[in-house]
């Protein structure tokens, strides 16, 4: 279980807080709005109404207290680059700061974020790739090159076993797991048999995934 400060509680940062959770994390949440501290209560473990901007209040909370400090104000960088530098200056450990452009980003890493998320651009880089392509069920990007896809068995896969198709030797992708009726199976053997009815979690270079699963 960690500590959570998660500053802004706007949509994404009420969807986190809710997630965080349900995961059983203890959350204290932050914002200058006192609607939306009321609405995000239920989820949170406590929470203050306050300006992130004021060294003097954010001092008060005990930031070097939390395992991870997330900024996820929207709409006001100006307070969020403000917040993240006085995070870090107070003894943040970990500095998570939402940016919603490349240039936002570069700032934030300069000014204190040890990491910075933006979350429409992760998702609009998911949704291209999975919609693209009627073969993609799921896709996890990993770096630059590699990434996790989940697809359908190949037709002239099935029927066979994993070891059959050996495609780690062929093709350099591993399958990680394989998933039926929504149960994914991690103890996968050379002896596990594909059927139509399977889905794959395959790990590999991008280009060499879309090319042997024609995505």
């Amino acid at each position: 279980m960690k500590s959570i400060l998660l500053i802004g509680v706007n949509c994404f940062g009420s969807m986190l807080a809710k997630n965080f959770h349900g995961l059983g994390h203890q959350v204290m949440a932050v914002d200058k709005d006192e609607e939306r501290i009321n609405n995000i209560l239920p989820f949170v473990t406590d929470a203050q109404i306050g300006d992130s901007t004021n060294e003097a209040f954010l001092r008060s909370l005990g930031v070097n207290n939390y395992d991870v400090c997330i900024v996820t104000i929207g709409g006001d960088f100006q307070s969020s680059l403000e917040t993240t530098s006085l995070l870090k200056e107070l003894g943040g450990r970990m500095v998570v700061s939402r940016a919603d452009r490349d240039v936002q980003a570069k700032f934030l890493l300069r000014n204190g974020a040890d990491e910075v998320i933006n979350p429409e651009k992760q998702i609009a880089e998911w949704a291209a790739i999975r919609y693209a392509s009627d073969h993609i069920l799921d896709y996890i990007k990993l770096d630059d090159k590699h990434a996790i896809f989940e697809v359908p068995v190949p037709k002239d896969w099935e029927g066979k076993s994993i070891g059959k198709i050996d495609i780690r030797k062929k093709y350099g992708i591993n399958i990680m797991a394989v998933k039926e009726d929504g149960v994914m199976n991690l103890s996968i053997t050379p002896d596990t048999l594909l059927t139509a009815k399977k889905t794959l979690l395959v790990l590999g270079e991008q280009k060499t995934l879309q090319k042997c699963f024609r995505l």
